[in-house]
């Protein structure tokens, strides 16, 4: 009896402690979306014999920020967003931007390829379809401004199918129903990029976390399980403790050599609750959206594109209106919006208390110097709250102008928390984007910030582990199999006009999409990617595919 009660109060220590070998593991993720499911992916290719334990509050992943409705799903790729070119003061259009996201994209586009062709996902179609990207506008400064933005990124390689018109007879058959019912008088212009495309993050984020669970026994999957202190041991290994709340939020914990945050609007709460210094610099800004909808199939075959339009001043890139095209639970969809809402949850699933419970002794005073240097986006955000619904379709009939009020319904979409960083010289300062946070050792990191976010995330977890495995990504060991994911990696596409169309066309292929044909000799190189990703090279397409990069490298 005395020995079974020693043994029991021995194992009752060690887990409360978290200091049980058997609970060690070497990555912890927090948050089961699209970067939790990319970084995972990434490590059982990289390195399978690490131990990986992915907690998800929710009963399932992908429901939050990743989930297909809570997203634009542009497959962001900078062909349309018009918030990435800027007009300067001169009147010059800054194209600086877009060629960056773009190739983060078509790096997307390789890694779920690989996925493909390996088993990993399946069915192309349930979560990248073909869907032409558009930039529409209206008025004469307007289309001054979008002729710049094309005549700036047509010299790029990445933009070699991009189209512009003025035409009415042109913009008739590439956005009918934006045409049709419009004043005829209004000067109108658009571009349009046929290799576009629409993608459900929610579905590709459950692809790869099924097969992550289902097919590696070092990975573990616990849903229904919120992550609620980060402790760092005296071994400098992390102490995550972890409430079950299907099982009235009893409490256990478990180490990690390394932390991930990719708890969307969460990250920021947790990763002020690890202590690390790094965190102390940052606050952040919930901001909401809602879109109107329709499924009526009458309606949705007359739009099928993604529309892009210029963003009202003062409201974040996130509240560009757009007119969309979406494949959404299997059916095609239009959706229009966002309209911006105003909460104080950081989550769609989260308290009223988020937005408080951020506030510290470091971030207050540089959140309350973003909101006396954005009024204007104070102002844009009030007026959408106060929006009626008579205000809600008169802005959807400027992009649909023979839209009928009873085909479409108001959805509340997601929440994303826009970064406010505390930088030295400038005080508090309202960021757009992903930023990644990481610790001086490494072991603990975030991903803060919204947009472009999951089109991109395959080159945000890139960047990470540049972070936090420098050592192992250095090696040749890693470089060959992210090869193997990438045929791009350790490349530069912006400016190599062979190996961007060489890259597409292998992904397009892949993919079951028809962007972009091999032409030239380049059908080798093609054939080549697609041998190097199922680690079937022969000695002739692998010495075929080395001089190839060698030479693009150089």
């Amino acid at each position: 009896m005395n020995l079974c009660m020693v043994s029991s109060y021995t194992l009752a220590s060690e887990n409360s402690a978290g200091t049980s070998d058997d609970d060690t593991v070497d990555v912890v993720m927090v948050g089961g979306g699209i970067m939790s499911a990319v970084l995972g992916t990434y490590l059982e290719e990289l390195q399978p014999d690490w131990k990986v334990n992915l907690y998800e509050r929710l009963d399932h992943v992908a429901e939050e920020s990743s989930n297909g409705w809570n997203n634009a799903g542009t497959g962001h790729s900078a062909f349309c967003e018009m918030n990435y070119t800027p007009q300067l003061e001169d009147g010059s259009v800054d194209v600086s931007r877009p060629p960056k996201i773009t190739e983060a994209f078509e790096i997307t586009r390789q890694f779920l390829s690989y996925q493909i062709l390996n088993g990993v996902m399946h069915d192309p179609s349930s979560f990248i379809n073909n869907t032409p990207h558009v930039s529409f506008v209206w008025g004469d400064d307007n289309v001054d401004f979008l002729h710049k933005r094309y005549e700036g990124m047509k010299q790029n390689a990445f933009y070699d199918a991009m189209e512009y018109t003025e035409d009415p007879d042109v913009l008739r058959q590439w956005v009918p129903a934006m045409m049709a019912g419009r004043d005829s008088s209004q000067h109108v212009a658009a571009t349009y990029m046929k290799p576009g495309t629409d993608a459900n993050w929610g579905e590709v984020t459950r692809q790869l976390i099924a097969a992550l669970d289902q097919n590696h026994e070092n990975f573990t999957l616990s849903t229904g399980s919120e992550v609620r202190g980060l402790d760092r041991n005296d071994d400098g290994t992390w102490k995550v403790t972890i409430a079950d709340l299907d099982n009235g939020g009893r409490e256990h914990s478990v180490n990690a050599r390394r932390v991930f945050i990719g708890a969307g609007g969460a990250a920021l709460p947790l990763l002020q609750e690890s202590g690390i210094p790094e965190a102390e610099q940052y606050a952040g800004f919930p901001v909401g959206g809602q879109f109107l909808v329709t499924s009526n199939p009458e309606v949705v075959a007359r739009h099928d594109v993604k529309a892009y339009g210029l963003a009202a001043e003062g409201s974040p890139p996130m509240s560009v209106p757009h007119l969309d095209r979406r494949m959404l639970d299997g059916q095609p969809r239009l959706l229009f919006g966002p309209f911006a809402t105003f909460s104080t949850r950081f989550l769609k699933e989260g308290s009223w208390t988020d937005l408080f419970g951020s506030l510290t002794m470091h971030n207050t005073v540089p959140m309350m110097q973003v909101g006396m240097d954005n009024f204007n986006l104070v102002q844009y955000l009030v007026g959408q709250v106060v929006q009626s619904e008579d205000d809600r379709f008169e802005a959807l009939k400027a992009y649909f102008p023979e839209a009928k009020r009873d085909d479409w319904e108001l959805i509340t979409a997601g929440q994303r928390v826009q970064i406010i960083k505390d930088k030295d010289d400038k005080g508090g300062v309202l960021q757009f984007g992903t930023e990644v946070v990481a610790s001086e050792d490494g072991t603990m990191s975030a991903l803060l910030g919204a947009s472009p976010g999951a089109s991109t995330s395959p080159t945000i977890m890139l960047g990470l582990m540049e972070k936090i495995f420098p050592q192992e990504l250095a090696s040749e060991e890693w470089k060959a199999k992210l090869n193997r994911i990438i045929p791009s990696y350790g490349q530069t596409l912006n400016g190599n006009p062979e190996m961007i169309n060489a890259v597409r066309a292998y992904t397009s292929s892949v993919l079951e999409l028809d962007d972009t044909q091999p032409r030239g000799d380049n059908a080798q190189r093609v054939e080549a990617f697609r041998q190097r990703a199922l680690g079937q090279e022969t000695g002739q397409t692998q010495a075929h595919s080395q001089e190839s990069d060698s030479t693009d490298h150089v």
